[in-house]
Parts: C-alpha cells; sequence; structure tokens
C-alpha cells in the first residue's frame, strides 16, 4: 500500500531542489557549463624600443660603449621575464635644429637636419653603407651585429641636442604615417606595442616646439644657455602629456617607458653645474660627471615623471654601460599587465608567477591580485597585476590556469 507524500515532505524536496540550482543555470552567469580542454593563452609581450642617440661632436666613445655592451641587453630582452617577448628596435638622433649665434651682435642662424630630425635611421650593411631598414627585429639571426652598427651614429650631428624634440616628431604625424620608403617611421609602432624610448646623451637637452627655437647657442662655452634660459624651451610637462596622449592604433592607450642615460651624477644621478677648463676653454659640467657637457636638469625631470624613483636614469659618465642597460632591459620586459585570449570569465582565473626562488604565487581577481580589462573589437583582454601580487624583472615564468580547467 502506497502511503501519501505529506505536503511538509513535497515543501521540503522543492525548497532543496531550489538551493541547489546550479550557478551556471542562474540567469546572466558567465560561468561555463563545462571545463574548458585548454587553459587561456598569454599572448606575446610587443615592445617597441627607440634608442636616441646623441650624434654629436663629443659622443664616439659613448656610442662605442652602448655598441660594446648590447649582449648583455638583448639577453635579458629575451629572458623576458616569464613572458615570450617581441621586441624590435630603431634609432634616431638628437639632432633637429642648430641655431646659434657665432658673432656678437649678429643675428643667429638656424640649420636644421632634415634627413634626421625624428627619422629612423637607416641601418648599415656591412661595410657601414645604408640599406632601405629602418629597423631591427628581434628574430634577426644577424641582430646583434646590426644593432651594434646602428647605434653609432657618428660625430656629425647638432651640437644643441633636442632628444625631447627628436622623439615628438619621431612618434607622431607625419612621420608615423608616412611609410619609411618615403622617409617617414610609418610600421615601427604596431598595435598592442608598448614603446620605450632609451635617450643616450651627454648634455642638456634643449627641446622647442617652435621653429627657431627660443634659444640660441653662441661660442661662449662657459655659459650653458639651454639650462639658462629653460624657461623658453617647451616644458617638459608639455613632452610628457604628449607621450601619455599616444594611442596604438585600435584607441587603446599605448604604454610609454623612458629610460635615459644622460648629464647626472655618478654618485646619486643629481643634476648640478660646475665650472670646468678645457684646453679648448672654460666649459659647464654636471657634478661629478667629468665627461658631460651641461647639467641634465630636464633629462633627470623627464626621467622621474616616468619613474619617480629614478631606476629609468643614469650617468652618462660611467665606464661601462653593461648594468645599466640590462636595468633598461627589465622596464621593456616586465609590463604589469598581460594581454590573454580564450579567457571566459576573470573570477575563473587564475595567473601562477614563479618567482626567482621558485617559488609560485597565485594571483587571481577575486582575491585582489588582479584587475581586468575586457576585449573589445581589435584589442586583447588584459589582466593587471596589482601591488600585492606585481610582476619582477627575476621571475622565471608567468602561466595561466582557469579553476575550472582540464
Amino acid at each position: 500500500m502506497k502511503l501519501p507524500i505529506p505536503s511538509s515532505a513535497l515543501l521540503a524536496l522543492s525548497l532543496w531542489g531550489a538551493a541547489c540550482t546550479s550557478p551556471v543555470e542562474q540567469p546572466g552567469s558567465t560561468l561555463p557549463g563545462r571545463c574548458q580542454a585548454e587553459a587561456p593563452r598569454i599572448s606575446t609581450q610587443k615592445t617597441d624600443i627607440l634608442f636616441v642617440i646623441d650624434n654629436s661632436g663629443s659622443m664616439a666613445e659613448e656610442q662605442d660603449a652602448i655598441a660594446r655592451e648590447l649582449p648583455a641587453f638583448l639577453e635579458e630582452l629575451r629572458q623576458g621575464g616569464g613572458v615570450e617577448q617581441d621586441f624590435r628596435v630603431g634609432v634616431i638622433t638628437t639632432s633637429v635644429y642648430l641655431y646659434a649665434r657665432y658673432v656678437e651682435g649678429q643675428p643667429a642662424t638656424l640649420e636644421t637636419y632634415n634627413d634626421q630630425a625624428g627619422r629612423l635611421q637607416p641601418v648599415p650593411d656591412e661595410l657601414g653603407r645604408p640599406t632601405t631598414e629602418r629597423y631591427l627585429e628581434m628574430g634577426d639571426p644577424n641582430l646583434l651585429a646590426r644593432f651594434g652598427r646602428l647605434v653609432k651614429q657618428g660625430t656629425e650631428g647638432s651640437g644643441q641636442e633636442t632628444p625631447f624634440e627628436a622623439v615628438r616628431l619621431a612618434v607622431t604625424p607625419p612621420l608615423t604615417t608616412t611609410p619609411t620608403a618615403q622617409g617617414g617611421n610609418g610600421g615601427f609602432l604596431r598595435d598592442e606595442a608598448r614603446l620605450l624610448v632609451v635617450v643616450v646623451s651627454d648634455e642638456e637637452d634643449c627641446s622647442s616646439t617652435a621653429r627657431p627655437p627660443p634659444v640660441a647657442l653662441t661660442s661662449d662655452t662657459s655659459k650653458d644657455l639651454c639650462s639658462e634660459q629653460a624657461n623658453l624651451l617647451t616644458p617638459v610637462q608639455d613632452y610628457v602629456r604628449m607621450l601619455r596622449s599616444l594611442d596604438d592604433g585600435t584607441g587603446r592607450p599605448r604604454e610609454v617607458l623612458w629610460a635615459t642615460i644622460g648629464p647626472v651624477a655618478l654618485s646619486d644621478k643629481r643634476a648640478e653645474a660646475v665650472p670646468d677648463t678645457t684646453p679648448q676653454g672654460p666649459v659647464v659640467r654636471n657634478v661629478d660627471c667629468p665627461t658631460s657637457f651641461g647639467p641634465g636638469f630636464r633629462q633627470r625631470e623627464m626621467a622621474s615623471r616616468f619613474d619617480t624613483g629614478l631606476m629609468n636614469l643614469d650617468s652618462i659618465c660611467r665606464s661601462s654601460f653593461r648594468d645599466t642597460l640590462v636595468s633598461i632591459a627589465t622596464l621593456a620586459t616586465t609590463s604589469q599587465s598581460i594581454a590573454v585570449q580564450s579567457l571566459p570569465d576573470p573570477l575563473l582565473a587564475q595567473v601562477l608567477v614563479t618567482r626567482a626562488d621558485d617559488s609560485v604565487q597565485t594571483c587571481t581577481v577575486a582575491g585582489g591580485g588582479l584587475s581586468y580589462e575586457p576585449a573589445t573589437d581589435g584589442q586583447s583582454a588584459r589582466l593587471y597585476f596589482q601591488s600585492s601580487c606585481p610582476r619582477r624583472s627575476t621571475d622565471k615564468k608567468v602561466e595561466i590556469k582557469l579553476i575550472c580547467a582540464n
């Protein structure tokens, strides 16, 4: 004989069923109904590296010193801090103009460097002859040798160094919209790539967007007019604002990094003018930097705008640039974000970071170690590392897994 089920029991069963409804079935849920066969992929990190080489008359030894230490620089770039890298390198010079008054009482004359002025310089062949190439790719089997030739830009450039203005011209139209075959830089900057600018100079920046520029040099080397009349130059902050306004062609702001090997003190990176005497006459140098010409007030300010700790700044007076270039390479490789593909829900993601001591830190959006920016048309989804879970240059591996991945 079948006994009737009490109404109270039916009610309990009904409540149990409602309570055990899968979260996958909840309205608006983005959770997958089954585990993915493959975990999401971390996209290759792309970085476009722009070296700005001072090619004035005093820079031959410094250019040679940079070229000697490129093996360590490239090796550090390839290690990548646990993420696969894809970098390319181009070189411009600090020469844009030379505005000078050679005779007292006479008007200043303006000399322009139209074949330079922010233009990517041609890659030399084995005999030093210019080729049609304007930048080098990471996968080039002869990258080291060709890069070494490319950074040696000679010493026939302007004695009025303007790295900030050269960079402005290099990364904005019309050069960025003009193909390299027509003398422009078109194609060098890639979508979803970061830009790393590396300035190498022994003198203060004297940049202005005005033509003719407001500061005219004279033959009196006992005065550093670019520092004394810095209030007439385009403010450093204006150049910073321009760089921070760059996008990558998809509408996403381009991440810009800045590093300088410039006229600052060897001991503490300070900028301070001191008089000196040479066989050619009196000059102004930066304190604690005997081979500089002019204190790097603006150079130091620009570096500090990108890193208040000044890890991106070092002295041009170092006897070796190996450690400096290795440190700069870590700027290129240790991005605090990664582009990801096939990520169904950021709350399911676990980013596992293997540290230098082989310990593994797990970073998640739910735990606050990551933040998430969804994909849009033409742009990959991106995970940003937070202060509780930062990427480090010494990381050995970065991988992403799903809580529900097989």
